[in-house]
């Protein structure tokens, strides 16, 4: 009796096959090169004219920058990376993110719709080519229309958003349109009729995913590294010069030690010893775009302090110097529940500390707020090496 003849490759669903490798790709890793610009713009944003205001532009900015990054990031998970058709569509997001970054000095003025309408096409664009990509599994081609229709709805408030509101009102219309692409993505797209996506199509993979939301933090790192090496006063001398370097460089440094110890080494494990990796899928979108926030808010407070490292600290200097730190941690100790099931003392710890000292630091000179954060993150990085010292590897928390 003769043999099923193997369905052409370029005739099935562009769907991963999970047998196949999990590793991330040099097309990703290419695609992630638009995101060290996004970065460093929207740090430089902040801080040119720093207050509430500003603040809360940059972090819609980062918000909808990071979303592309982590819906594309999760479609390489859930799709064949080496389909022709899936390497067209992250092309297609790359050239898209970077239309983006380009509008953002100008988001909230008079380049609002290139920034929201290039964001409603990456997203509403990938829907309308993977509907028909997938229309020979049914399963799949729902979970694609679920999620095309929650990004038709919030396409209403960043269009209008970008077409009929400046400033204040813009920022409202912006941030209801996140607000539903975020909480879409929590609720897993329910639509009437079709009902949320089922768990079982929501299993993400613990090589690929962990690796790609570590490689996203270590670009965050970049821009600050890219601050610490560009913006270089000649107005001060070269003490102050390298006093605040060193500073800087120090933060950067804590940063990424205590990113890395033990939760951001075992978050595969973590993720692969679950009977619900959906369960990291709800949660590391949320922990990592806190981290990375902190890291922007930071390298925005290096921006200030190298620029002008005497004198006394203005208030709003403060908040960001001191407050990136402190979004860091915040979102460290969430991550580290995620891996763990506990948060160690030394995150919330080090989150009061910086609000202890921030009075005093107030009277002093932006190098010094910059050392005081510099001591803080160095302490947790302490209370974690104590912690661990001399005790097994700590295994990640049981299924729940």
């Amino acid at each position: 009796m003769p043999t099923a003849m193997p369905e052409p490759a370029g005739r099935r669903p562009p769907v991963r096959d999970p047998e196949a490798s999990r590793r991330v790709t040099l097309l990703e890793l290419f695609f992630d090169l638009v995101y060290v610009v996004a970065l460093a713009l929207i740090s430089r944003y902040l801080v040119g004219a720093v207050g509430w205001e500003r603040a809360a532009q940059s972090l819609i900015m980062l918000m909808a920058i990071w979303w592309t990054w982590a819906i594309t990031t999760l479609v390489t998970d859930l799709y064949d990376p080496q389909r022709a058709e899936i390497k067209l569509l992250v092309v297609a997001a790359m050239f898209g993110a970077l239309l983006m970054t380009t509008a953002i000095p100008e988001a909230f003025g008079a380049r609002g719709l290139i920034f929201a309408g290039t964001y409603v096409a990456i997203h509403l664009g990938r829907g309308l080519f993977l509907m028909p990509a997938v229309h020979r599994e049914p399963q799949t081609r729902r979970r694609a229309i679920r999620v095309f229709v929650w990004f038709a709805v919030s396409a209403v408030p960043w269009l209008v958003g970008a077409l009929a509101a400046h400033g204040i009102a813009r920022m409202w219309f912006w941030a209801a349109a996140l607000a539903v692409d975020y909480l879409g993505f929590r609720l897993a797209y329910p639509v009437p009729g079709l009902g949320a996506v089922p768990d079982a199509q929501r299993n993400v993979t613990a090589e690929h995913l962990s690796e790609r939301y570590q490689q996203f933090f270590i670009i965050a790192l970049g821009d600050a590294v890219l601050v610490s090496g560009t913006v270089f006063s000649r107005y001060h001398s070269e003490v102050e010069n390298i006093a605040a370097f060193t500073i800087s460089f120090g933060v950067t440094l804590l940063l990424w030690r205590i990113y890395v110890h033990r939760s951001g080494e075992l978050l595969p494990d973590a993720i692969a010893r679950s009977n619900q990796p959906s369960r990291f899928l709800n949660t590391a979108p949320y922990t990592h775009l806190l981290m990375v926030a902190g890291v922007v808010t930071t390298a925005a407070g290096f921006d200030l302090v190298l620029l002008e490292p005497t004198g006394r600290t203005p208030p709003a200097w403060l908040a960001v110097i001191l407050g990136g730190p402190a979004l860091f941690l915040a979102g460290r100790a969430a991550f580290e529940y995620e891996v763990f099931s506990r948060v160690s003392w030394s995150r919330p710890g080090g989150v009061l500390a910086l609000l202890a000292i921030a009075p005093a630091l107030a009277f002093l000179a932006p190098v010094y707020a910059a050392g005081g954060a510099l001591l803080v993150l160095a302490g947790v990085a302490v209370a974690d090496h104590r912690r661990s010292r001399g005790r097994p590897p700590e295994e990640p928390a049981p299924p729940h």
